[in-house]
């Protein structure tokens, strides 16, 4: 019963029947659980803070290490652009396969105008 009390009187009910005395004790515990609250919230907030700093080093840090690759990379294919084809293939015309079937229309046009000649 006097939990039930105390509880409506942290609530905010039941205060009018309260002594000053009380009154005071009451406000002593809010302003000592809001003070909790807060040390913790602070505590969470610096933690947060912490990681997402941590986070952004590790990211910049990624972030440089890839750059660096993607330098590797296109000074590679630079050397490989400047060196001169080594084989038949590399020689060879690239394949477009949009022509292919009008050469090879073009073919059987010629070879069928030959078996007539």
């Amino acid at each position: 019963k006097v939990t039930k009390f105390m509880l409506r009187n942290l609530m905010g009910e039941s205060l009018g029947t309260m002594s000053l005395r009380d009154l005071k004790q009451l406000e002593g515990r809010l302003e000592k659980g809001i003070n909790k609250i807060r040390t913790k919230k602070n505590e969470l907030l610096f933690a947060e803070i912490e990681y997402m700093q941590k986070r952004e080093m590790e990211l910049q840090n990624d972030n440089m290490y890839l750059r660096s690759k993607i330098g590797e990379n296109e000074r590679a294919q630079q050397q490989m652009n400047m060196l001169p084809p080594t084989t038949e293939y590399e020689v060879m015309a690239p394949y477009d396969s949009r022509n292919f079937f009008q050469a090879n229309l073009m073919q059987s046009n010629q070879q069928h105008e030959l078996g007539h000649l």
